[in-house]
C-alpha cells in the first residue's frame, strides 16, 4: 500500500478531515491534498513521526522502501532531484512489470544501467582520496 492510500485511510477511520489533520501537523490543506493524491511526500521524516503518533502505529508505517529512498534523494538532491528519482523508478517499474519490453530489450537495458553504474563508479575515484584508495 503506498503512503497516499495509508494516509488517506489512517485519517478517515481516525474521523479527521484533511483540515482537521493540516492543523495537528502544521502543514497546509493543500499538503494534505497533495499527499493524498499521491503527487507530493513529506520531504522531512519529521511528518512520518508526527502521522505515526497522530495515529498510534508504528513509526516506519508510512514509510515503504521507494519512500525512504526518496527522502535520501530529496536530503542529498533537493526537491528536484526527488521528483526526477520518483519519475525514473515509475518509468523503469512500467518497462518491467507491464511486459512490454522483449528479453533482449531488458538485457540491454540492463548492461546500460550496469555501465552506467561502472562509469560512475570511475569517476568517484578520482575524488576518493589516496589513503583510501584500494591497490590498483
Amino acid at each position: 500500500m503506498k503512503f497516499c492510500e495509508k494516509l488517506k485511510e489512517a485519517r478517515t477511520k481516525a474521523g479527521l478531515k484533511q483540515e482537521e489533520l493540516a492543523k495537528a501537523l502544521g502543514v497546509s490543506l493543500r499538503t494534505i491534498s497533495n499527499y493524498e493524491s499521491g503527487e507530493r511526500y513529506p520531504k522531512k521524516r519529521e511528518v512520518y513521526y508526527k502521522l505515526a503518533e497522530l495515529f498510534h502505529t508504528e513509526e516506519n508505517y508510512f514509510l515503504n522502501e521507494g519512500e525512504e529512498f526518496m527522502l535520501a534523494a530529496a536530503k542529498k538532491y533537493g526537491a528536484k532531484g526527488a521528483k526526477q528519482e520518483r519519475e525514473l523508478v515509475d518509468e523503469v517499474s512500467g518497462l518491467f512489470s507491464g511486459g512490454g519490453l522483449a528479453d533482449e530489450d531488458l538485457d540491454e537495458m540492463m548492461r546500460g544501467i550496469q555501465e552506467a553504474y561502472w562509469i560512475a563508479k570511475e569517476k568517484n575515484k578520482k575524488y576518493t582520496p589516496k589513503k583510501y584508495r584500494k591497490n590498483q
